[in-house]
């Protein structure tokens, strides 16, 4: 249905000093924090997990080697979505507006709803990653305490969920540094980045800035800060929901992904019979995880 005179009242009338609602900052791009980016050409995306070897056995003098096979563990799915929103404005509407463009106003806005989706579709990755609801390729949850391997399982979170503080950090870096491969084989990961509400910011500050432990008279060191543990620093994302949930992304690869499938477009046309003006924004992606070592979460308490 398009936007008639009768929508824009005061917008027909002299005397109107300002125009307000629409010219709000907004929040950019939180999700290239998060997500590492790729561009597909498919209607979805697959990416398989591989399993290597176990340890190697020990080969006794005379006796034959040992032989282990290689398997595919799992597979996890990128399908995309469209995304896309329009208006009309009657043609009347057009040619009694007082003001200013009605068409540049409004473009404006619809382009504030399209980015304000996408940081939305990104940020729910985290927001329901404690849900079952929401399973990733190995069948868990994105944070589990229990991602199944071959070897047995591995976790992603803290065994007790705790607020983000001192004690709750060190545990998941601890954490991170135990984390094994399909096979049980450790593997060199670490945090690189904390991912948290706006409601923890202070918190982060403290725990990631001060020169000393946080909240106690000794005179120790700020451990995690001394010895650069989490290198990229912390980052506020305002689209997640849990004010006490944190995320630590690490540097284990094929982790948290972002596929776009075709960029923004915009477009306008207008109707012959009418006269009305419509306006189209469009774009298609998808938000999603491979490989869940590529991220360490913890809800809170």
């Amino acid at each position: 249905m398009a936007i008639s005179r009768s929508q824009l009242v005061k917008e027909l009338e002299p005397g109107l000093n300002a125009l307000f609602g629409l010219e709000y900052k907004r929040y950019e791009n939180q999700h290239e924090e998060i997500f590492d980016k790729e561009t597909s050409d498919r209607a979805f995306e697959e990416e398989v997990m591989l399993s290597g070897f176990g340890n190697a056995a020990i080969k006794a003098e005379g006796t034959g080697v040992s032989y282990d096979q290689a398997q595919e563990t799992f597979t996890a799915r990128y399908t995309h979505n469209t995304i896309a929103l329009a208006f009309a404005i009657t043609e009347e509407a057009i040619e009694d507006n007082l003001y200013d463009r009605l068409a540049s106003r409004y473009t404006k806005a619809l382009a504030r709803s399209m980015a304000n989706t996408k940081q939305v579709t990104a940020a729910n990755v985290l927001n329901n990653g404690f849900s079952t609801s929401f399973l990733g390729g190995d069948g868990s949850a994105l944070f589990s305490t229990t991602h199944a391997t071959i070897a047995g399982s591995f976790s992603n979170t803290l065994a007790t969920q705790a607020d983000l503080n001192e004690t709750s950090l060190e545990q998941a870096l601890i954490d991170i540094a135990a984390l094994t491969d399909e096979r049980g084989l450790k593997i060199a990961a670490q945090g690189v980045k904390l991912i948290i509400p706006s409601a923890n910011q202070f918190t982060a500050a403290r725990l990631m800035e001060s020169a000393g432990r946080v909240g106690t008279a000794d005179n120790d060191i700020n451990a995690i800060r001394n010895k650069g543990m989490i290198p990229q620093g912390y980052v506020v994302n305002n689209f997640l929901t849990d004010p006490d949930a944190f995320y630590i992304k690490t540097d284990v690869p094929n982790g948290m992904k972002y596929f776009e499938r075709s960029p923004i477009r915009t477009s306008m046309e207008g109707d012959f019979e009418t006269g009305n003006v419509r306006y189209k924004a469009r774009e298609r992606y998808s938000f999603g995880f491979s490989d869940p070592r590529g991220i360490y979460g913890s809800q809170g308490a």
